[in-house]
């Protein structure tokens, strides 16, 4: 299996809406590292499984969206708690959406909240 994966990091900020959240409730920064990867069996006619300078240009798109800004602001957090793990998948179905890729058979996004924890989302193409 191949694979490819890209890293970035950025700063946003969000606040909890679960009930009794804590301080966590509050409007609060995170240093986010996004881990974007790509994988599949087989490459393309150039021996690429993906061009990883798309790889790199789609991530740094998603992360510009969200970078110094508040998640709970963005439409796809909307009446959503804007957890890591929300945030994991809505950060993997964008950069996928902004890669043109035939080969891979998957993409997953690991994105640490900090030094400490991490939450993933995984899907196929």
């Amino acid at each position: 299996m191949y694979r490819v994966t890209v890293e970035r990091s950025f700063v946003a900020q969000h606040f909890l809406t679960v009930p009794d959240p804590g301080p966590e409730g509050e409007v609060h920064s995170h240093r986010f590292t996004a881990e974007v990867g790509f994988e599949g069996p087989e490459l393309d006619e150039f021996g690429y499984l993906v061009d990883i300078d798309a790889v790199k240009a789609a991530t740094t798109t998603v992360v510009d969206r969200y970078r110094d800004t508040t998640l709970n602001d963005h439409e796809p957090f909307a009446g959503e708690n804007p957890s890591v793990e929300r945030f994991a998948r809505i950060f993997c179905e964008a950069v996928v959406a902004e890669v043109d890729a035939d080969v891979p058979e998957r993409a997953r996004v690991k994105l640490w909240e900090d030094d400490e924890a991490w939450a993933s989302y995984e899907t196929a193409l």
